[in-house]
């Protein structure tokens, strides 16, 4: 029996070459010293390293693993067809959004089928909103795979605040920041602790459900968790519009129930 997270091949014809492994590995939050020594060793050992990323840029996986890469390796760059310029909810978004993730699947495939093992890097962890995941989806019938956790956002920020973000009986939820407001609201309103992903455009929306819930007092504004340029604040002194790498936390207050 495979162990959770891998699912065994087929078998394999005498004479055959046996299928790579698709790795899903996450880097971290941003600092590469907070990524973990396995995946430091997967990504060296691999073959082929594929990374996400916007046109013009190697994206911040590629940067965090770069100590860890080495000459000779293939690099696969799976450059987004489209990120901010169309509204997610837009049907032409989902539509090349979805036949990119096909594509790119499709171009790992043809490097797992010739036996190189491909390590795909995610920011934070692979299963954690993850871009991993999709090209995941699409392969994990045909080819062998493993995912590599990595330490998430929510806690390189949440380690930056003056009071811890759950003890006791306190219970955490982590929120897009992408729904719409009635839906936001009903998501945080039993919250004890939250975070709240995804900001951008969506802040002002965001603060009128925090105020309404008397939530902003608690709320800290956390940008680039653990990069040299991190910004930790308030609520009350975050921007009105905030850059894609920034969430909120609402640290709980440790009461037993």
């Amino acid at each position: 029996m495979s162990a959770p997270g891998t699912h065994e091949p087929g078998t394999i014809e005498p004479g055959t070459i046996e299928p790579g492994v698709l790795c899903g590995v996450g880097t971290g939050p941003g600092d590469p010293e907070l990524m973990t020594f396995r995946a430091a060793r997967r990504i060296g050992e691999a073959p082929v390293v594929a990374y996400f990323c916007k046109r013009g840029t190697t994206g911040q996986a590629r940067r965090i693993a770069d100590a860890h890469i080495r000459p000779g390796q293939i690099e696969e760059a799976l450059v987004y067809p489209v990120t901010n310029e169309i509204a997610h909810e837009e049907d032409s978004y989902r539509e090349r959004i979805e036949a990119f993730f096909d594509e790119a699947a499709a171009r790992l495939a043809t490097h797992l089928e010739a036996g190189r093992s491909v390590c795909v890097l995610n920011e934070g962890d692979p299963y954690f909103y993850g871009s991993f995941m999709h090209v995941h989806l699409r392969l994990r019938e045909r080819f062998r795979s493993e995912v590599v956790p990595g330490v998430i956002s929510p806690l390189a920020a949440a380690a930056q605040l003056p009071t811890p973000l759950v003890m006791r009986d306190d219970t955490l939820s982590i929120v897009p920041g992408t729904l719409p407001e009635a839906e936001l609201e009903a998501a945080l309103r039993p919250a004890q602790a939250a975070v709240i992903m995804k900001l951008g455009k969506q802040l002002p929306k965001i603060r009128r459900v925090l105020d309404r819930l008397g939530l902003s007092a608690r709320a800290w504004y956390i940008e680039r968790a653990s990069f040299d340029e991190e910004r930790v604040r308030p609520l009350a002194e975050a921007p009105e519009v905030a850059p894609y790498f920034s969430l909120l936390v609402i640290h709980g207050e440790g009461v037993r129930r």
